[in-house]
């Protein structure tokens, strides 16, 4: 495996000598070298094969292959009930436009580069517009390629000597991960059954350690590894799982796969929901920490979480768990309650932060994907029985947030008192993050830091537990169960949907109404998670002092 990390391309004199030895090994003219046994496989291949007929069999594209891997069920439901396949939520297009944005990138890394095809979906023109494409023997970027059955659009393929090319697949990930290999397999496999030679299969990853300094440099920000021989590895079987999943979509009913880890490894299933439904409400599946357990439970027949027979082996927590849903009465440590809340020390500051994390960073001295906060909601009870008064930070222009959050975070909260922060651990790393910029406030964050009273501990140590927690420790969770109250009514009701139209109406083009109705819901929401934590900390006294 090489890993590029200098300028994300191969260097030059490497490159020349791979081609030097894969020369001397080959003077017998046959195209041969790293990718030799994806090669034997397609000696059937020729030009001809990439050219679709009118009466073929669907074709399984690369994505559906995937599929396939991860559930024969899933890829049944592609091709013979796709309307049951819900389309991508805002979450799931967030992350495919990030991905189109990181490659766009990759496409300066080759400024000869011609573009495949543009937005067209027919099949056959991109097919043929490739095959004229590669006469170019420039860099092409999404060519189309259909052969044995598969088909697949490609990142980057790059000329190599004596004909061949170099295929790369680009990911907007930080790392290669195990999912990625048989992506590239399957890439490689059907390239060389088009007939197309190839030499090395890459995958471009974004460099974990980059950091920006100014405009974008797309060499310093990608890394690329060389995975050929993992690649043509997994290619032999390309060929035979694309026979099981033809026969497969062929079957009038679909497999009966009962659920599992598979439905969220490595991905969560589109089919999730609809698989999932019979379970009833407490399944074993909320088990604590205990998945292996739940699904073990499931063969046997039981779904219910406090049906498990006592003979069953449960951690102290999940006895807990059984016990209070056959009781119907919540779980309450009170002495480790009363310890807890001891500590607190007024003015009591009850704070939350929302993020957002692109791939491509958006200001200077930022990582891929570093959290950047870009709101804060305070509220401080002073003393015992005081209401709670709010302070709150958005930033509402374009420019880095993190000098002007900080200032005004500094500014709100009170110098004495315990600070308190839902899983206190985000927050702080954010801060010390932040302070590695704006080191003129390293001195203030330690002093923040020895005030820090982390509110999830209680719940995640089940001081308290309620039945309908359903296994769950977070907020969203432990707010309803203790006060009655949660998120239903806001338009805004979790994190990643704050980040993401933060993003869109920040950095995107729309009119002042609508960007004042989303800094509007994002004060409502953040609001409230610290509204909650003072409510929760109330209720908690109360059922402390019983």
């Amino acid at each position: 495996m090489a890993v590029f990390r200098t300028n994300g391309i191969p260097d030059v004199g490497d490159a020349a000598k791979e081609d030097s030895r894969w020369r001397t090994e080959n003077a017998g003219g046959a195209v041969v070298g790293p990718c030799a046994i994806i090669r034997n496989q397609a000696v059937r291949a020729n030009h001809a094969n990439a050219e679709p007929t009118g009466d073929r069999q669907p074709f399984i594209s690369k994505s559906k292959y995937l599929w396939g891997l991860q559930c024969p069920k899933l890829l049944w439901h592609a091709y013979n009930a796709k309307h049951l396949i819900p389309e991508p939520d805002a979450a799931q297009q967030a992350v495919f436009e990030q991905g189109h944005e990181v490659g766009r990138l990759a496409k300066r890394l080759f400024p000869d580069g011609v573009e495949v095809g543009g937005e067209v979906l027919d099949l056959d023109k991109t097919v043929r517009q490739t095959q004229q494409a590669l006469r170019l023997r420039q860099p092409l970027f999404e060519a189309a390629f259909e052969a044995g059955g598969g088909y697949a659009r490609v990142d980057i393929l790059e000329p190599a000597p004596r004909d061949a090319w170099d295929l790369t697949e680009v990911k907007s990930t930080t790392k290669v991960k195990d999912v990625h290999l048989p992506d590239l397999a399957f890439q490689a496999w059907l390239l060389v059954r088009a007939g197309l030679p190839i030499r090395r299969c890459f995958l471009m990853h974004i460099n974990p350690e980059f950091v920006r300094r100014g405009p974008i440099d797309p060499k310093q920000f990608f890394v690329r590894v060389d995975l050929t021989n993992q690649a043509a590895h997994l290619a032999q079987q390309v060929e035979d799982k694309l026979g099981d999943f033809s026969q497969l979509i062929q079957r009038s009913n679909h497999p009966d796969v009962g659920i599992g880890a598979q439905c969220d490894d490595p991905y969560t299933c589109p089919l999730h929901e609809m698989c999932w439904g019979f379970l009833p409400e407490n399944s074993v599946l909320t088990l604590h920490r205990g998945a292996k357990k739940g699904f073990s439970l499931l063969e046997g027949g039981i779904t219910r979480l406090k049906d498990i027979p006592d003979s069953a082996s449960l951690t102290d927590h999940q006895e807990t768990q059984r016990r209070v849903l056959r009781t119907g009465q919540p779980h309450i440590d009170k002495p480790s309650l009363q310890a807890f809340l001891g500590q607190l020390a007024y003015p009591v500051s009850y704070l939350d932060f929302e993020t957002f994390g692109t791939a491509i960073p958006l200001f200077d001295a930022l990582r891929p994907y570093q959290q950047v906060p870009f709101q804060f909601s305070l509220h401080i009870v002073r003393s015992p029985g005081a209401g709670p008064e709010h302070h709150q930070f958005l930033v509402k222009a374009r420019a880095d947030p993190r000098p002007e959050f900080m200032h005004c975070l500094r500014e709100a909260l009170p110098e004495a008192g315990s600070i308190v922060i839902y899983n206190a651990a985000f927050e702080t790393r954010r801060l010390e993050e932040c302070s590695e910029l704006l080191t003129e406030y390293r001195p203030w964050l330690r002093r923040v830091q020895k005030r820090v009273v982390d509110l999830l501990l209680p719940f995640r140590a089940f001081h308290y537990y309620h039945p309908s927690q359903a296994g769950s420790a977070s907020m969203k969770a432990v707010l309803p169960a203790l006060t009655g109250k949660g998120y239903g009514h806001l338009a805004i009701q979790e994190g990643d949907t704050a980040s993401r139209e933060f993003l869109r109406v920040t950095f995107g083009e729309v009119s002042a109404e609508e960007r004042q109705r989303v800094w509007n819901q994002l004060e409502e929401y953040c609001g409230l998670d610290t509204l909650g934590m003072a409510q929760i900390v109330q209720t908690l006294q109360r059922l402390a002092a019983r």
